[in-house]
């Protein structure tokens, strides 16, 4: 997924000692009742949309596993219902989340790896194939921190930003052809040898990118 734009979260809150005021306004000055109640309702509504995002939000937030070294993938994260007609044992959806913003300091840049739990199934449930499911989370941890580096290198020497957006295609292009070669060389985890070859390899990827897991 794509994403460049910057989310502002602005609290709201609605004082009481304003609904109190009211008998005052209704018994001498009804022209501006008229006014204020518009203003309570207005307040009101715009309450009542921030806690229908904050709710969304956390139902969202719920939804996704930040990548964790020490939060390993587990059966009961595949929410959604596997499909009728498959043949295959398991599907995992990964997101990577790429956002950047200019000021006078510079540009900063926000990146995301998460597994996301309602378009992630199971059909056969094993710890075997678990694994294999884990490798394809991993393999999305190990271009998240790829674009960490080359988004860290590029901003050293260079400021302009547009071609922030080429740097995530490509990376992403590259993970997308990762994850089908992953695929592609272990039959879907059924070769063996080749599952546990690239164990090791997703894990000598993740070693050689470790100065780059903070973003």
């Amino acid at each position: 997924m794509l994403g460049f734009h910057q989310y502002h979260h602005t609290p709201f809150t609605i004082h009481h000692s304003q609904f109190a005021f009211l008998p005052f306004l209704l018994k001498f000055k009804p022209e501006i009742c008229v006014i204020y109640l518009a203003m309570i309702q207005k307040t009101f509504l715009v309450f009542i949309s921030s806690l229908l995002f904050l709710s969304f939000t956390e139902r969202r937030n719920e939804d996704y596993i930040p990548w964790n070294d020490d939060r390993k993938l587990s059966w009961d994260d595949f929410k959604m219902a596997s499909p009728s007609n498959t043949r295959d044992a398991a599907l995992t959806t990964t997101f990577i989340g790429f956002s950047f913003s200019r000021n006078r300091e510079g540009i900063k840049f926000d990146i995301e790896c998460k597994f996301q739990k309602s378009r992630s199934w199971v059909r056969v449930n094993n710890e075997y194939i678990l694994k294999h499911e884990q490798g394809h989370f991993d393999i999305a941890e190990i271009f998240a921190r790829k674009l960490n580096k080359e988004v860290t290198t590029f901003l050293a020497k260079s400021k302009q930003h547009e071609e922030l957006n080429k740097i995530y295609t490509k990376v992403m292009t590259e993970k997308r052809d990762m994850q089908e070669l992953y695929d592609d060389e272990t039959n879907h985890s059924i070769l063996k040898g080749k599952q546990a070859a690239w164990d090791k390899k997703i894990e000598d990827m993740l070693e050689e990118l470790k100065e780059y897991e903070e973003y």
